[in-house]
């Protein structure tokens, strides 16, 4: 037998299990069949809606809906099975992505920024936690940046974290649950039996108005400088480390604005321009296209972390996500 043919052999005889803290299943027909990659990502996605898990798995039952997802988990916390995790479901805008990732499917509000029960959250902590054990892995990691993570080659029992808003123009899986995806990984890899700072190899630096008002939090993030924008975007916020101290205070001291130009690329070529700083202000129908744009003001707002840009050409405004600062 060739390397090659024998590569193909131990690809697709590959030992994929289900999870069994499911507890219901309804399969959608909406998979392209057997993995061609190992699992070793998990992408947390949120459904935006309170729905129940019979409810998500409804979702993908019809051949036109052309989506699906691994798992969904209900607003109550239970469980279901919507595509094998020997499947590839089509979830995350990504081909590459979804072959490799397990996709879970969260309840979460209709609205920015999409909380979710703490029921939910606790069985994604255990979903993720029993993924990771039954497919090798002993620590989860968020890296945080799409750059990294996307050219980060994890090893053997590594599993890492990623996200719907890195492959399309979205704020899945919202800013709920995307400044707690630190906290995710860290209690996942605690629980598999490695130590919390095994989950990024660095501390957690949360944006919030004080320490003791921890509902204000923007979100946790491993690097310092993706913390400082954070804050330097939402008026009255400092950054600070895992003892509370104050690390870094917002420049902003407005009501969540700041003036000056300056200049960002776009790499995507259907960023959507909206008539205000968040997603819940209309789009005006127009996209930026790829290039170098003007940015003459920023403000805070829903689904952006990193704040919301004002064009110049006063076509609009743009989710500065999607946005590399020149």
């Amino acid at each position: 037998m060739t390397e090659q043919k024998t590569r193909k052999a131990r690809k697709n005889n590959m030992a994929y299990t289900n999870s069994s803290l499911v507890s219901y299943t309804n399969l959608s027909p909406n998979h392209s069949g057997q993995r061609t990659h190992s699992i070793d990502r998990i992408t947390p996605h949120c459904v935006v809606g309170q729905l129940t898990a019979e409810s998500i798995c409804g979702c993908f039952t019809s051949p036109s809906r052309e989506a699906s997802c691994n798992y969904g988990i209900g607003k109550d916390g239970k469980i279901a099975l919507c595509v094998e995790e020997k499947n590839r479901s089509w979830c995350s805008s990504s081909s590459a992505n979804d072959q490799r990732a397990v996709t879970i499917e969260c309840a979460s509000d209709l609205n920015a920024p999409y909380a979710m029960t703490t029921a939910v959250y606790n069985s994604l902590v255990k979903l993720c936690t029993d993924i990771c054990k039954r497919n090798g892995k002993k620590k989860l990691l968020w890296l945080e940046d799409k750059n990294k993570t996307l050219n980060y080659s994890p090893k053997s029992d590594e599993m890492v974290l990623t996200v719907h808003r890195w492959f399309a123009n979205k704020s899945c899986p919202g800013d709920w649950l995307y400044s707690r995806l630190g906290d995710l990984a860290s209690k996942v890899t605690v629980a598999l039996g490695g130590s919390s700072s095994d989950s990024a190899g660095s501390v957690l630096y949360r944006v919030r108005k004080s320490w003791s008002d921890a509902k204000s939090q923007k979100g946790a993030f491993n690097n310092l400088d993706n913390a400082k924008k954070c804050a330097d975007s939402n008026a009255g916020y400092s950054v600070f480390d895992e003892s509370g101290k104050v690390v870094y205070t917002g420049k902003q001291t407005g009501s969540g604005s700041s003036t000056g130009s300056f200049l960002v690329q776009v790499t995507a070529t259907d960023l959507n321009i909206r008539k205000g700083p968040g997603t819940n202000y209309a789009k005006t129908g127009k996209y930026t296209g790829k290039g170098v744009f003007t940015i003459t003001e920023v403000k805070s707002g829903t689904g952006s972390t990193a704040g919301w840009g004002k064009l110049k050409s006063g076509a609009g405004w743009i989710s500065l996500d999607y946005a590399k600062r020149l």
